[in-house]
């Protein structure tokens, strides 16, 4: 983990990631060893060394789930058929992974793979678990996705918050007919970090950090534009489930782009709703935009993730 400000309890370690894989989180103490989200599948092997190093060579005894995306959950089949360790999920997500309905993960509909798992239970909001030494309270966090959980230990003044809050923002919101209860979903956790004890977060992707105040006025801010306008959210997806994809194929010829995008049903959906363009207009605003950013960048042909 990056040198921080602050010291974490012993038995608790953070592994962080990159965009396209979240951060673990992991528990080594007397009576068990657990491990928070597994990661994007294409990395599991990176995944499972780092995993083995914060471990110390013991086993695993149980993968726990902040929400079941394909960068949280990437993982879990091939870690689970290494350690044969208990796997939990969040009670909203149950139905999803029984089904594997694959537009609702965000899988193939958006390009994006997870190779199929089994769970053994699941976490409800109110659930208490002892890891590291510690109380952990499950709260519900739906937003980003409806079924998401995060963990709180008041003792430490410590959140594991997944996608629902990052130092700078949180993960992406579907506009659509539901729209307005994401939205409000999203409103009503991020009120609820701020009525937490909290002093450093955990975040799904990025360094732990300590800024709790700022991280979520920063996100309310966010979520009040997207509140005023819905085809800013439409945008935001689009570009943020490209970048996504972009890491994982690691480059793209430029002039496959408009082909890639009527490819995948994410865009086709998106593109019919809200923008109404031919392709090459739609890669035109969904590249030009990432370039602007410095999210993407050209480079002999190629668009690559920057």
């Amino acid at each position: 983990m990056p040198e921080s400000n602050f010291r974490l309890p012993p038995g608790m370690q953070v592994i962080v990631r990159d965009w396209l894989n979240a951060n673990h989180v992991v528990f080594d103490d007397a009576e068990r060893t657990v491990l928070i989200d597994s990661g994007y599948g294409r990395d599991t092997d990176f995944t499972l060394e780092r995993l083995q190093a914060a471990l110390r060579g013991r086993p695993l005894d149980w993968l726990v789930n902040t929400h079941c995306h394909s960068d949280h959950m990437g993982g879990n089949a091939r870690v689970r058929d290494a350690y044969h360790c208990r796997l939990s999920i969040p009670i909203g997500e149950a139905a999803l992974i029984k089904a594997w309905d694959d537009e609702s993960l965000w899988l193939e509909y958006a390009d994006q793979r997870c190779e199929r798992f089994e769970f053994d239970d699941t976490i409800a909001p109110g659930d208490r678990m002892t890891w590291g030494g510690r109380d952990w309270l499950a709260i519900a966090a739906p937003g980003h996705d409806m079924g998401a959980l995060m963990f709180h230990c008041e003792e430490e003044h410590l959140l594991i918050s997944g996608d629902a809050l990052w130092e700078n923002g949180f993960g992406v919101l579907l506009p659509g007919s539901d729209r307005r209860e994401r939205l409000a979903a999203a409103r009503e956790t991020l009120e609820t970090i701020s009525s937490l004890n909290a002093r450093i977060v955990i975040p799904g992707h990025g360094t732990p950090f300590t800024g709790i105040e700022a991280a979520l006025e920063r996100s309310f801010q966010r979520l009040a534009a997207f509140e005023r306008d819905e085809t800013r959210m439409a945008r935001h997806v689009l570009k943020v489930m490209f970048v996504f994809s972009l890491m994982d194929r690691r480059r793209l010829a430029q002039a496959e782009v408009p082909a890639y995008l009527a490819s995948i049903p994410l865009y086709r959906d998106f593109n019919a709703r809200y923008f109404q363009l031919a392709n090459a207009e739609l890669a035109q605003l969904v590249v030009g935009e990432l370039e602007r950013s410095g999210a993407v960048k050209k480079t002999a042909g190629w668009l690559v993730p920057a």
